[in-house]
Order: C-alpha cells, then structure tokens, then sequence
C-alpha cells in the first residue's frame, strides 16, 4: 500500500515547486546569469538559506528535477523480466516514457519545460550539468552490467553504456529540436517513436549477446 505523504511533506513539496516556478519564471525573463538567488529568495518571500536548503546550488534550480531521473536506465536494467536483454528494457522504458509525455525523453510541449530546454542550450553552466548528470547515469549503468556480467571493470561494459546512452541522448535532442521549431508533441510523436524503434534495432544489433537476460 502506498502511504500518503504527510502535512509536512506537502509543505515541503509546494515549497520547492514554488521555488522553481519562481526561479524559472526569472530565468526566462532574464537569463540565467543575470539573476541572484537573492532575488529568487525575496520574490519567494522566503530566506536565502531556505532556497539553499531545498537546491544547493543555483544550477540546481533548473536542474533539480532531472536528478530524480539519474540512475534510472541501471535501475530498468536491474528491473526487467527474465529473458529480456538489457537493450530492449531501456527500449520499451523509452518507448513508454515517449507514449507518457515524459520531459526525461524531450516529448513535451508545456511552455515551462520548454523554457527548461532552452535555457540548458544557452546557459554553459548548465550544460556542464546535464553532461554531468548523464556521465553519472553512464558510469551506473556501467555498473549495472559489470554487476550481472560478473567482470568488474569490463571495457565491454563501459563501451556499452556509453553506446546505448549517446543513442537515447540523440533521439531526446532530436526531439526538443522539432519542438523548439513550432511543433507539438501529438505531431512528433509518431516520427520520435520510429526513430527510437531504429535506433535500438540498430543498437541491439551491434549488441547481440550482450547482458541477453537471464532465462
């Protein structure tokens, strides 16, 4: 059974969101290095220390909601049925992601998520954090096929990942681009699910046998 979450942690959700629809609603209007997290905190009503304690850093508050997604693709790796390769779980996962109009995956048109895409573009420091976040995502996925293949530092395994997450990176990109040209999701949907169907049949070919799922 899922427990509900509490008062407090309500709270503390609406006061993170507010957060970062109030940084974003700056960001957007100005540019991410022209805004302070002073100011940030003072439109919030709230102190600098507290924008600090739900985001770390001012990266964090555009940032922040891809983290829930680092080590996903080790964990639908480790997740899958038996007898599923490790290629055709991150395959349907994408595909469903796709299907859901997930942002990790580029497929989604609201104005803010938009406005998420746009300012990563523009902004070096925060495209240095989206490499990083997808370097992390790499070496775990790395370490998930280290795991099951039984062959710690495995040049098979590193080469792998990296394949499989340069592939998703492409297709996502692919995807914001036809977005930030004019088009809704609806319409780019049918193209982003063919272009993934091709390029994980591509991937799996080249992996064939790697991490095949066990029986």
């Amino acid at each position: 059974m899922t427990r509900e979450p509490g008062l407090r942690e309500r709270k503390k959700l609406e006061t993170r969101q507010m957060l970062w629809r109030t940084a974003m609603d700056f960001f957007v209007e100005r540019g991410f290095d022209n805004v302070s997290v002073a100011e940030i905190a003072a439109a919030a009503n709230v102190s600098k220390m507290t924008v600090f304690n739900y985001y770390p850093a001012k990266e964090d508050l555009v940032l922040g909601p891809m983290e829930a997604h680092v080590g996903e693709p080790a964990r639908v790796v480790r997740e899958r049925a038996e007898g599923e390769s490790a290629v055709d779980a991150l395959r349907r996962h994408f595909l469903t992601a796709l299907r859901e109009r997930d942002p990790v995956v580029g497929l989604n048109d609201d104005t803010q998520i938009l406005s998420v895409h746009r300012l990563i573009y523009e902004t070096p420091a925060l495209r240095y954090g989206a490499l990083a976040m997808l370097e992390r995502n790499q070496r775990l996925l790395a370490d998930e096929f280290e795991r099951e293949t039984g062959r710690p530092g495995d040049l098979a395994c590193r080469t792998a990942a990296g394949q499989i997450l340069a592939v998703r990176q492409i297709l996502v990109a692919r995807t914001i681009q036809r977005l930030a040209e004019g088009a809704t999701a609806d319409e780019v949907y049918p193209t982003a699910v063919a272009e993934a169907e091709q390029a994980f049949a591509q991937l799996a070919d080249g992996l064939a046998g790697f991490c095949p799922g066990q029986a």
